[in-house]
């Protein structure tokens, strides 16, 4: 990890070392991001699956309800592209405030009866543009408040967290729309955005930054261009989107492949994220979940050839259970892309590896959803997962040579650094 991911001017008391979760919930501004990002993962779980299940009764259409599951995510690739360096900007505090007002003002939409299905999926793009950029604001504030030592740490409480809220949201969606209407469900994922908001606003405090240069469309051009132009980023952020998209638009087929036990399967797949992420992130070394990285992207799509038999539904469930934990890889490539990554745009560069991420998703969910209107569901899983096996294994030697690739610089501008009152 470079030296220069912790501000020089980190106060004392984040320099302490970190152990343990406990010792990261001790720090109230994290406690508050994670909180917030607690209620808006549960959130963003409960709307989806209340789209997903609402245009599946209205259309019938295998590839619309994967678009409405994973749509959000094709527009996160535009927040990328455009406006990612606000998450490096003066005031992250404030501008992670606003973008979450527009999450909950976009969610609570949804709840409209009677609202056109092109109305739900220009907010499901809308959503998606706001979201990518909070998500990269948010990872920027976590670089400011804590330790470069408890980075992995973090990332990884966040991540078994986000599976837990997946596999809570869930079960807890399948639940509520046997007594409810999706429209009613979107009013509860509404009140849980806000609830989310709330926490940020009154326990994190605002960090005045100096950026580089000014947040706008030419600095995220420029240093998007300087991400990208070294050859090891740009294989490790290839194997941290497409393997990991192919397998969502796997997930997205759950509705269409096993409509009365759709549920079962994405709590499932949840809980598998949240074991590896557990496991990986807490119990391995650096050093040990670098070597794993490559058999959990394998574990992550090999479970899903057994779709092709058409298993029962304990068997299914139990593959997607251990295809969930295939999703911890993301941790020890995160750590790579970090290691070869210098220069004050840590928000931005985490950023961009989400959006990436999430438009991957909607383009397997499209990919997916397509095939399965030609072919059955489970036919078409099995040929997703098998196109993710082998993108895994071709791209096996580029990323270990990206291991060995010197960090290059990625900055914005002239490198004036972060700085600022309080900071």
């Amino acid at each position: 990890m470079p030296s220069d991911f912790m501000p020089a001017d980190t106060p004392a008391s984040s320099r302490l070392p970190t152990t343990g979760y406990r010792d990261l919930l001790r720090n109230r501004e994290f406690a508050g991001l994670y909180a917030g990002f607690t209620l808006t993962a549960a959130a963003t779980t409960l709307s989806g699956f209340a789209l997903a299940t609402l245009i599946s009764r209205q259309t019938q259409s295998p590839f619309l309800t994967a678009l409405s599951m994973y749509g959000a995510t094709f527009a996160t690739v535009l927040g990328a592209l455009t406006l990612m360096s606000v998450a490096d900007g003066t005031r992250p505090r404030r501008t992670l405030v606003a973008l979450q007002c527009a999450s909950l003002a976009g969610v609570a939409a949804q709840a409209v009866p009677g609202l056109p299905l092109p109305a739900r999926f220009g907010l499901l793009l809308i959503l998606g543009f706001f979201q990518s950029l909070a998500t990269g604001t948010r990872l920027g504030l976590l670089a400011e408040v804590l330790p470069s030592s408890a980075y992995a740490l973090a990332r990884s409480l966040m991540n078994i967290t986000s599976g837990g809220m997946a596999v809570l949201g869930f079960a807890t969606g399948a639940v509520l729309l046997r007594h409810l209407s999706p429209q009613d469900v979107f009013l509860c994922a509404a009140a849980l955005t806000g609830a989310g908001l709330i926490v940020v606003a009154v326990t994190v405090r605002e960090h005045f930054i100096r950026p580089a240069r000014r947040p706008g469309l030419r600095t995220t051009w420029t240093t998007n261009t300087a991400l990208v132009s070294h050859p090891g980023r740009r294989v490790l952020l290839l194997n941290l989107w497409v393997p990991n998209g192919l397998i969502a638009g796997c997930q997205a087929l759950f509705i269409p492949y096993a409509p009365h036990h759709a549920g079962v399967f994405l709590a499932a797949g949840s809980a598998g994220m949240l074991l590896g992420d557990l496991a990986v992130g807490r119990l391995l070394t650096a050093a040990r979940r670098r070597r794993c990285a490559y058999a959990l992207r394998l574990l992550l799509a090999i479970p899903y050839l057994l779709f092709a038999l058409h298993p029962p539904v304990p068997v299914a469930a139990a593959a997607v259970f251990l295809a969930g934990a295939g999703f911890a890889a993301t941790l020890p490539l995160q750590e790579q892309l970090l290691a070869l990554t210098h220069g004050p745009v840590r928000g931005q560069v985490q950023g961009v590896d989400s959006a990436g991420r999430m438009t991957w998703q909607g383009l397997g969910a499209a990919i997916a959803g397509g095939l399965a209107e030609y072919v059955t569901p489970g036919t078409a899983i099995t040929a997703v997962a098998a196109l993710s096996v082998a993108v895994t294994v071709a791209s096996r030697p580029f990323v270990v040579r990206a291991r060995a690739a010197g960090p290059g610089a990625v900055r914005a501008g002239t490198p004036t650094g972060r700085t600022g009152p309080g900071r």
